[in-house]
């Protein structure tokens, strides 16, 4: 799965801070020492690799296992209903089955 154009631009602009940081800190450090600058160039090296989290986490299309858990369940509750009402167990199963199918292809 490819990440969205986006969340690519966001990626090598945290990149380009975290190399920049690191850099910076390092030539901030040598040049006198001013701790003023050490600080800051850390907190915006800190702020990049938050945001990267937090739009990685956003961007991420994946559900949460619970999620499909309570799916499952209600998709298998919603079978035991139409079997109840005189539906085709078996026939009812492979509509599902395919359904499954089709979404993992689409996706």
């Amino acid at each position: 799965m490819t990440a969205p154009t986006s969340l690519r631009v966001i990626r090598w602009l945290c990149a380009v801070v975290f190399v920049c940081g690191i850099a910076g800190i390092i030539v901030s450090s040598i040049n006198g020492n001013n701790e003023g600058w050490v600080v800051t160039i850390g907190l915006t090296t800190t702020l990049a690799a938050i945001v990267l989290i937090i739009a990685s986490t956003v961007a991420s299309r994946q559900r949460i296992g619970a999620f499909n858990d309570v799916a499952a369940e209600k998709l298998e509750s919603l079978i035991e209903t139409e079997i109840q009402r005189g539906g085709n167990e078996d026939a009812l199963r492979d509509i599902v089955r395919r359904a499954v199918e089709l979404g993992r292809q689409s996706s």
